[in-house]
């Protein structure tokens, strides 16, 4: 997608490894799944879509995944800052109330949240320690593969 290599290009890195997801919002701040696919199929709106950046594991040549959570994090938003449209950091709310704001994520229709605990290393893949708390009622959670 042209933003997403613009924006990598821009960054004052010689490499870099991010976790993240590319995404197309409707305009109330949504993802919408069926515009995304729309756009990488190239029938339309490719300059809509970015990538939200959930984590910074290499910099430089330099892993990081075994840095605290609050390093990588601070460095990953200097860093996206930097960047054009294409890379934006994911919104991230700390605090121990999960359950109220899985409830407002739920009223806004977005997918869910991830719970991470902060004080564990970065892990590829599923894990106990990084858990995905989807919204029943999202068009995501209802989606049918289409083969």
């Amino acid at each position: 997608m042209p933003p997403i290599v613009e924006a990598m290009h821009a960054l004052p890195v010689k490499s870099v490894t991010l976790d993240g997801e590319g995404v197309v919002v409707e305009p109330r701040g949504v993802t919408d799944f069926n515009r995304l696919r729309t756009a990488l199929a190239g029938r339309d709106g490719a300059r809509a879509v970015f990538l939200y950046g959930f984590d910074l594991l290499e910099l430089d040549g330099h892993d990081l995944r075994r840095e605290p959570w609050e390093i990588r994090r601070a460095t990953l938003t200097g860093l996206l800052c930097k960047a054009g449209e294409g890379l934006r950091p994911s919104e991230h709310l700390g605090g121990t109330a999960g359950a109220t704001i899985f409830r407002h994520a739920c009223a806004l229709g977005l997918e869910g949240i991830i719970a991470k605990r902060r004080d564990r290393p970065y892990q590829s893949g599923r894990c106990s320690d990084w858990v995905k708390v989807k919204n029943p009622d999202a068009p995501a959670a209802t989606r049918v593969i289409e083969l």
